[in-house]
């Protein structure tokens, strides 16, 4: 996708318009790679027959470079979710650009692909983030379905934004949890079980007649949904 023109500061894709082409809904997962998190969903994923869009940190990519040639090899694609994990409503607004261009061109050179989508840690956005975003060459890319799996919630109330998930939805869910070594301190990680969790959100939706996929293969049939995305926060 290329960016639009005179688009207004904080445009972002939110959904996919489907119509036409098959129901289907965009599987995501941010804050990978993590050993027991990343692997155990890609098992789920293998299984299922899915791919998803992962939303990757460059401070684990580092740690996990394993983990990262593992996704790859499965299909899926890799998205930057940031270098680190700090909100970059926080971060200096000159500093965003070249940190943000710099990881795209590192995990570009670890994957061997052209990396398109950016979203930012917390889905925290100002004006000014956005622009520095956008001269990277990178698309911003929210949700409007999520799991809230970085509380310590039950795996039924977890699954409540899937059950309202419509054609085209982008949910968002995560394969790992972000720590000190990412730059922040959100506590201790919420007790998940990211395998039971993916192939509860496949089951759920194939019972509603969607088909889980990644932002491309949705977006190779259908076409994004944009909407003006600003100081929003969310894990």
């Amino acid at each position: 996708m290329n960016r639009a023109q005179g688009a207004s500061p904080g445009s972002s894709i939110v959904a996919v318009d489907t119509a036409g082409g098959p129901s289907s809904v965009v599987l995501t997962y941010d804050d990978g790679p993590e050993p027991g998190g990343t692997d155990a969903v890609l098992t789920v994923l293998a299984d299922a027959g899915v791919t998803a869009t992962f939303f990757v940190l460059l401070s684990r990519v580092r740690r996990h470079p394993a983990l990262l040639r593992d996704t790859v090899a499965a299909g899926h694609e890799i998205a930057l979710h940031g270098p680190d994990h700090r909100r970059l409503t926080q971060v200096d607004p000159a500093t965003v650009a070249p940190r943000t261009r710099a990881a795209r061109h590192e995990l570009e050179d670890l994957v061997g692909r052209p990396v398109r989508w950016f979203r930012p840690p917390y889905g925290a956005q100002s004006a000014a983030t956005w622009r520095a975003i956008d001269e990277t060459g990178l698309t911003p890319v929210m949700w409007n379905a999520r799991c809230l799996d970085w509380l310590d919630l039950p795996d039924d109330d977890r699954l409540n934004g899937v059950r309202e998930a419509q054609a085209g939805a982008i949910v968002l869910t995560h394969d790992g949890f972000a720590d000190g070594r990412d730059g922040v301190d959100d506590g201790p990680p919420p007790p998940v079980q990211r395998d039971k969790l993916a192939r509860s959100i496949i089951e759920l939706c194939a019972a509603k007649g969607l088909v889980c996929g990644s932002l491309s293969q949705a977006l190779s049939t259908g076409r994004p949904v944009l909407d003006v995305w600003l100081d929003r926060a969310a894990s």
